[in-house]
């Protein structure tokens, strides 16, 4: 099903899936002004568990969160994609016994479903989430939606490990197949029953210090230099040069406080 965007409408995501991004920020008022303008997303309150937030609409379909960081949270300001479970608590186990942490939860998020924040060895954070009322991302295969996660680590190796083990994943070490870049040799695929749901991008040396392994989100925009004037323009940054992918056009940036993510504009 598609609406009079062509977003593609999500059922009840797999295991392993991706599911929905979540950011958590100090300024939540602030950033609703800079994502609203950039992607056009409207905002609706969501489960107030963790403190204020709000979930992000557009054209009434969900498709991420905004939540405000407190002082009893040690949590990045950063886009957190959320893996889908059919038991939060199963795999917030699954994730200690491979040698990562679980920093919240497993904890209801009220009729939403129940969620866990965790991270891998390297100190990556992640989210697992097991729907109930909330599915997760409801529209995907449009602008302003999320269309691709990756993880910018070290190596590949040892971080693909840790997320076949907890959730299941089919490794694909394709090199730069489906990277940013065709020099790119240390790039993994993780696949769920032959399927590309996320990457692993092993930068070596060039991993930026300040910031240690992260997930970083991709969203599709319909007009790449466009959007780019736009974060700018709304106080956003630029972090480097667009370069080319199998999905199209991608560039880096970050929001007011920070947040990095990257600007997709597909080939379709």
């Amino acid at each position: 099903m598609t609406d009079a965007r062509g977003h593609a409408a999500r059922a009840r995501y797999a295991p392993g899936m991706p599911c929905w991004v979540s950011l958590m920020v100090h300024a939540v008022d602030a950033t609703q002004e800079f994502y609203g303008a950039l992607f056009g997303w409207e905002f609706q309150p969501g489960p107030q568990r963790l403190g204020p937030y709000v979930r992000a609409l557009l054209d009434g379909h969900e498709v991420a969160g905004i939540g405000r960081l407190t002082p009893d949270r040690d949590l990045p300001v950063a886009w957190t994609p959320y893996f889908a479970t059919d038991d939060v608590d199963a795999t917030a186990e699954a994730v200690r016994l491979c040698g990562g942490t679980v920093g919240v939860g497993p904890l209801d998020a009220a009729d939403s479903g129940r969620l866990a924040i965790g991270s891998d060895p390297t100190g990556a954070v992640f989210g697992i989430w097991q729907a109930a009322a909330h599915l997760g991302t409801a529209v995907t295969g449009g602008p302003g939606t999320p269309a691709w996660n990756e993880l910018l680590t070290s190596e590949s190796a040892g971080a693909a490990k840790f997320y076949e083990s907890v959730f299941g994943y089919e490794e694909d070490a394709a090199g730069s197949a489906d990277s940013d870049s065709d020099s790119d040799s240390d790039y993994v695929t993780l696949r769920l029953d032959g399927r590309p749901v996320a990457a692993i991008h092993g930068m070596g040396a060039d991993l930026p210090r300040e910031h240690g392994p992260h997930w970083i989100t991709y969203f599709e925009v319909a007009d790449l230099g466009a959007a780019l004037e736009r974060v700018e323009r709304l106080g956003g940054r630029v972090l480097g040069p667009s370069g080319h992918s199998a999905r199209g056009r991608v560039t880096m940036v970050a929001d007011p406080e920070g947040a990095r993510f990257s600007l997709l504009c597909g080939t379709r």
